[in-house]
C-alpha cells in the first residue's frame, strides 16, 4: 500500500469510495456526491491524501478549515472515508497516521472531527489516534427527514508547546 497526494485525476475512484460512505446513512450528512468543483472548493488545498494498492484507490483523506478567521488557521476538520469492500486493512489506520504527520508539517495544532455515534469503526479509528471526546450534539441535523447527534472529537498536536 502507499499513499500520495490526492491528484484531480483521482476523483473518479474517490467519488465512488465517498458514494459509499454517503449510501451506509453515517458516513455523512450529505446525500449526494458533489461535482468535482464543489468538492474540491470545500477542502483545504493542502493535506489531501490517496491509498493506493495494486493502482486502485482504497481510500482517501483530506482537511477542511474549522474557520475562516485567521486565529483558527491551525484548526481543521478531518475527513476520512475507505473503500468498504476492503474492511479490517489498516486503511484507515494508515491514511490517519499520514494525515496527522502531513498536518503538523502544515502547521495545524488541532484536528477536529464531528462523528455520528453509529459509527463505532470511525469513533474507534479516531480515538486509537489520540483524539478525545469533547461533546455531543444532540438532534444537530436531519438527514433523510431523520435528526442525527453528532460526537466531536479533537486532537491536539504534539507541535503545541
Amino acid at each position: 500500500m502507499k499513499i500520495r497526494p490526492l491528484q484531480k485525476e483521482d476523483w473518479p475512484s474517490v467519488r465512488h469510495i465517498y458514494q459509499e460512505g454517503i449510501d451506509t446513512g453515517f458516513a455523512t450528512f450529505e446525500t449526494e456526491v458533489p461535482d468535482w468543483e464543489t468538492w474540491n472548493a470545500k477542502f483545504l488545498p493542502t493535506c489531501r491524501l490517496v491509498l493506493e494498492h495494486e493502482n486502485k484507490i482504497l481510500g482517501w483523506a483530506v482537511l477542511s478549515a474549522a474557520s475562516k478567521r485567521y486565529v483558527y488557521r491551525g484548526v481543521a476538520e478531518v475527513t476520512i472515508y475507505r473503500d468498504l469492500k476492503h474492511p479490517r486493512k489498516g486503511i484507515g489506520s494508515a491514511l490517519m497516521a499520514a494525515l496527522i504527520e502531513v498536518s503538523e508539517k502544515e502547521n495545524f495544532w488541532t484536528l477536529q472531527s464531528s462523528i455520528f455515534p453509529q459509527n463505532k469503526p470511525s469513533l474507534y479509528l479516531h480515538e486509537k489516534f489520540g483524539f478525545r471526546v469533547i461533546g455531543k450534539r444532540e438532534r444537530i441535523a436531519q438527514r433523510n427527514g431523520k435528526w442525527n447527534d453528532t460526537i466531536i472529537m479533537e486532537r491536539r498536536s504534539s507541535i503545541v508547546t
